[in-house]
């Protein structure tokens, strides 16, 4: 066999889908196809609010299933929440689970398969240097996500994320086990978004394509056995070609989704955005604004945002992940610059060329996030200078997502990147 210093292959995958306007209805015939009888639902209170939980589990038991819901998932969970979750769940037997809501349901919900199918301590299977990272010794039960933000894309994704409470950060667990068994995206279930809540999830969104579009691409990295290929492979040409159509969706209708959350048509556009965004970065990874992203919701203060639960501070994640992207492709910019102006281009085919190519696409981003209501920068959220060496020390331990970036990034080029992101206009 040639002998290769450098990686030649890459993997590509994604959950099965059923997408359109009433396909959560169709739920019940998806979970017997799996031979699912007996399934636990896993959402928020928020979202059980709203009704859209007991529907689906309607649907379940139309389909001649047992459906149970659990709505005791926390926004943005934390290993607290989701060991609860696990608690719940190990008091019956489930041959299926259904995460319905945002990522943190069915980030939840995939940490429930792990933990109840192959039971062990949460630290075992997190992402080093947090946990041990080990795989799961065996496959997971049918796991159906149907999510109700056009966000996360975490029902395409192998990974869930989680705030470890004592340590101040977040990390979670990557293995493409983790992927959903199929996930059931119906745009009918955005419509009672609110528009903080619509605006940070596009964002998350938004970076998920920049951030794996613009990441080390895939031949770059060292060789890799079988056994040892990682689920984020870096930049590749499948996923470069969803992120780019996700870039397109998001040009057309963000702004309208926002502004006006009854647009059918908008909301479609920005849940198949969500959806090829996390076809693209699910398998080519982020980098950048997710690792610094992790610190920044994990240290909040005081700041609560409007249209979030208001009775503890949080920083929604897709917030937290904007408030660096000017600055992190900023920094990036010059390992490819035709990528960068590209995608500058599709968000904002009618901006005015800058001066400086460097500042094409945060031009781009920053007059994006003023139309949308977002915080200016990371003082907007109640940071100040005095925050960053924290902020870096929290970002350093997201080295799984820094080794995705397309140049090394040091403590002092975070240093400036968060600095130069504490205002952005």
């Amino acid at each position: 066999m040639t002998a290769y210093l450098h990686e030649t292959v890459f993997t590509w995958g994604a959950t099965p889908l059923k997408f359109g306007a009433g396909a959560a209805d169709e739920i019940g015939h998806d979970l017997a196809q799996q031979g699912a009888k007996r399934v636990l639902i896993i959402t928020d209170p928020g979202v059980a609010a709203t009704g859209v939980p007991e529907r689906v589990a309607e649907a379940a038991r139309a389909g001649g299933l047992t459906a149970e819901i659990y709505d005791g998932v926390r926004v943005e969970p934390t290993d607290v929440s989701v060991l609860h979750a696990v608690e719940f769940a190990r008091q019956s037997v489930w041959d299926g689970f259904v995460g319905v809501g945002g990522g943190s349901a069915i980030d939840t919900a995939k940490a429930v398969n792990l933990l109840t199918t192959h039971p062990a301590d949460l630290l075992d299977y997190v992402n080093k240097p947090i946990g041990s990272a080990k795989a799961p010794p065996g496959p997971l039960k049918p796991l159906v996500a149907v999510p109700t933000t056009a966000g996360t894309g975490s029902e395409t994704t192998p990974v869930c994320i989680m705030d470890f409470l004592d340590l101040k950060v977040k990390s979670g667990i990557s293995h493409p086990s983790l992927r959903p068994s199929m996930a059931v995206v119906d745009p009918l279930l955005t419509l009672s978004l609110p528009p903080r809540v619509t605006a940070a999830c596009g964002m998350d969104v938004l970076c998920h394509a920049l951030e794996s579009y613009t990441a080390r691409p895939f031949h770059s990295f060292p060789r890799h056995t079988p056994a040892t290929r990682v689920a984020y492979n870096g930049a590749n040409p499948i996923s470069d070609a969803w992120t780019e159509k996700a870039l397109h969706l998001l040009a057309r209708s963000f702004r309208k989704a926002v502004l006006n959350g009854g647009d059918l048509d908008a909301r479609t556009d920005m849940m198949l955005a969500a959806t090829f965004a996390g076809m693209g970065f699910g398998n080519a990874g982020v980098h950048i604004p997710h690792a610094c992203a992790y610190p920044i919701a994990g240290r909040v203060r005081d700041y609560r945002p409007g249209d979030y639960p208001q009775d503890e501070p949080l920083v929604p994640h897709g917030e937290s992940v904007a408030l660096t992207a000017p600055a992190a492709f900023r920094f990036t910019f010059p390992t490819d610059p035709a990528k960068h102006l590209h995608a500058a281009r599709v968000l904002a085919p009618s901006a005015p060329e800058q001066r400086d190519p460097r500042e094409q696409l945060p031009s781009a981003l920053t007059s994006l996030m003023l139309d949308i209501g977002l915080p200016n920068g990371l003082a907007g959220v109640g940071y100040t200078t005095s925050d960053v060496p924290s902020l870096v020390d929290g970002a350093l331990k997201q080295q799984r997502l820094l080794a995705v970036a397309p140049r090394t990034v040091r403590d002092t080029d975070l240093e400036a990147i968060l600095a130069d992101s504490l205002e952005n206009w």
